[in-house]
């Protein structure tokens, strides 16, 4: 008989930045656990500029700070990965898109995790699939649709 896997959330969340108007870790909790299927071990680290452009730029070879990053190492027996978020980036995309912070936050660490899972958006019908998980997992928490225009 096999043991019931986990459904724990054990998330680590590292200020690699200045914490001033960041979310706090109940925050990234209640969004990461809101996204996740069974359990997990994650770290969410938010960076400066710098180390985003140093990771983006390792990683996937685009010279640039991006908003999310993910890095899923196992899916079973529970999700384990990080995610690299950069506030700076954050804030300029939910300034520029017209979007409440605490929302671009949330489906950020939404999408993040659901990459963690082994989504993704690859191609035109799986970008969608992704979006639409997106979408009802961010309205059960009474976020708006992070696509919309």
């Amino acid at each position: 008989m096999n043991p019931t896997p986990s459904k724990r959330l054990n998330l680590s969340v590292q200020y690699a930045c200045n914490r001033k108007g960041l979310p706090l870790r109940a925050d990234f909790v209640k969004w990461a656990r809101a996204a996740l299927v069974g359990g997990g071990e994650v770290t969410i680290r938010l960076v400066d500029a710098d180390e985003g452009r140093t990771l983006n730029n390792e990683y996937r070879g685009k010279d640039y700070a991006t908003n999310v990053l993910s890095f899923p190492y196992d899916t079973e027996p529970v999700v384990t990965g990080d995610l690299v978020i950069c506030p700076s980036v954050v804030t300029r995309e939910a300034t520029e898109q017209n979007k409440p912070l605490a929302a671009h936050y949330a489906h950020l660490t939404v999408h993040g995790m659901l990459h963690l899972q082994g989504w993704d958006h690859e191609n035109d019908d799986d970008a969608q699939a992704m979006e639409d998980e997106e979408r009802e997992i961010l309205a059960a928490m009474g976020y708006p649709d992070p696509y919309a225009v």
